[in-house]
């Protein structure tokens, strides 16, 4: 099989882009800026979604759906929300086309402008604590603890396959509460609930930590987030959690009678992650040959090839095979048998390496003879033979060490990509000639945030919770500053 898609070096960017579509996880679609996700990564964004949902019921929280079109108005409601998203709306104007009578085929029908205009969802806020004043009376209540898996739209002009499309698919948690401080721990702990998906699942270290506020979600009192670390030396916000306020419970009226029978606003939270994920678990660990996909999202954990001349030996290598599937399905894991004639072992092995399975094993007449089977791991490309007998438990163990392997590689990265600057040259050169996660101080205004940013293309990722909490001067001004904060270029 010929080499699939460029290396690393040679050209990242175009890396990915190959990566992606060769692998089979997504492709562009006839609509400008979105994309059509195929078998392969719909099947590794539903392990993310499955395990991501179980979490999320685990910490109390329902699943429902509200409408994709939200009402103009409602957008007006919140005036730093709406400023926040304006230029990024799509709007509906019309309900109904009708045949061109001079026969150019469909066009819009002007008689059938809409009263008032319909957005389509951006994020549901809006239509959701519309929702949410109809259901909240009393303490009693609350909290609402409500999730929705949906898709939206985002009017990007500069897209790439999952990192940034005019539609994406995500989950939107969004919650109601009596008081502040419950506001506050629920966004804080759905920033924990989405780093241990990260770290434990994808594989992929986070730092947890609180946005600035030029970065911080429009609406929000406080954003906090978790950022991940490229291998191109880049950072990816890879979730957020939002602390609201009152500020939506003010703009929709939503208000609850407490224990004393006083009326009060409630107090709310949201948060989501999305298939931007996808484009992180890509980044963070695949190779020149293709995906490496952590076995806990891995939809193939396993595949067996089998490796036969004649019609005997393919019938004896196929009762091992199968006897084997069968035994590692019933621990839980998931196995392919892959016994088609139409193509050959070699053209097999190098596909479930693009596609980035965990563990491939092989069969072939001399382990039939011998009771053994050749199995190769993908994260390190190594090979052994093992006997028949107990194989089982150790692709299961196999599995977990990949698991773990992947991670500590990705930290690995993370540790010597992530330096530390003490002066504004300093700072400039490592952006330049390195790249990763700087440590520096700042002085805490817009300004100078703003003058990083265009002069080095850096932004704030994140004021890191895990800090020292250090006071310095600013790299930039030389004015006091509470702590380190993180820069990076990022996606």
């Amino acid at each position: 099989m010929a080499k699939a898609i460029p290396g690393r070096a040679e050209d990242y960017s175009l890396w990915y882009n190959e990566l992606v579509k060769k692998a089979g996880l997504a492709e562009n679609s006839p609509v400008r800026g979105c994309m059509v996700i195929k078998p392969h990564g719909f099947a590794i964004w539903e392990k993310m979604q499955q395990q991501l949902d179980k979490m999320f019921k685990e910490t109390g929280h329902e699943n429902a759906y509200f409408p994709l079109f939200i009402p103009k108005s409602y957008l007006s409601k919140e005036a730093s929300h709406v400023e926040g998203f304006a230029k990024e709306c799509a709007v509906v104007t019309h309900y109904r086309l009708k045949m061109d009578q001079e026969g150019k085929g469909v066009i819009v029908d002007p008689d059938a402008r809409l009263e008032e205009e319909l957005i389509v969802r951006p994020t549901s806020e809006t239509v959701i604590w519309d929702s949410y004043k109809n259901w909240i009376q009393s303490y009693r209540d609350l909290p609402l603890l409500i999730n929705q898996w949906a898709n939206v739209v985002r009017w990007e002009m500069r897209t790439r396959l999952f990192l940034r499309t005019a539609e994406f698919l995500w989950q939107e948690g969004h919650t109601a509460h009596a008081t502040r401080q419950e506001a506050e721990e629920e966004a804080v702990k759905m920033m924990h609930v989405y780093a241990d998906f990260a770290e434990n699942y994808m594989a992929l270290p986070v730092i947890k930590g609180v946005k600035s506020e030029s970065e911080r979600f429009a609406g929000a009192v406080d954003t906090y987030c978790i950022e991940a670390l490229m291998q191109d030396g880049k950072a990816l916000q890879a979730g957020t959690s939002h602390f609201l306020g009152q500020n939506f419970a003010k703009a929709f009226d939503v208000k609850f009678a407490n224990r004393e029978g006083k009326e009060e606003f409630v107090w709310g939270t949201s948060w989501g992650v999305s298939t931007r994920l996808m484009g992180a678990l890509i980044m963070a660990h695949s190779d020149d040959d293709g995906l490496v996909v952590p076995p806990k999202l891995a939809p193939i954990q396993v595949v067996i090839v089998p490796i036969y001349k004649g019609e005997e030996q393919q019938t004896a290598i196929s009762n091992v095979a199968r006897s084997l599937k069968k035994e590692m399905e019933s621990m839980g894991i998931s196995v392919k048998y892959d016994d088609r004639d139409t193509q050959k072992p070699g053209w097999k092995f190098a596909e479930y390496e693009l596609k980035g399975v965990p563990v491939r094993m092989a069969i072939g007449p001399k382990d039939l003879e011998n009771g053994t089977v050749e199995v190769a791991r993908r994260d390190t490309r190594e090979k052994n033979v093992y006997p028949v007998e107990g194989l089982a438990q150790k692709i299961n163990d196999l599995l977990e060490d990949i698991q773990n392997n992947i991670y500590q590689k990705a930290l690995i990265f993370r540790k010597e990509n992530t330096h530390q600057a003490n002066s504004y040259d300093e700072f400039k050169e490592i952006i330049e000639t390195k790249g990763g996660f700087v440590y520096a101080h700042w002085d805490g205004t817009a300004e100078t945030e703003e003058k990083v940013k265009n002069e080095t293309k850096a932004t704030i990722r994140c004021i890191p919770l895990d800090s020292d909490n250090v006071p310095g001067t600013c790299m930039v001004t030389g004015k006091p500053s509470k702590q380190r904060v993180i820069f990076a270029r990022a996606y």
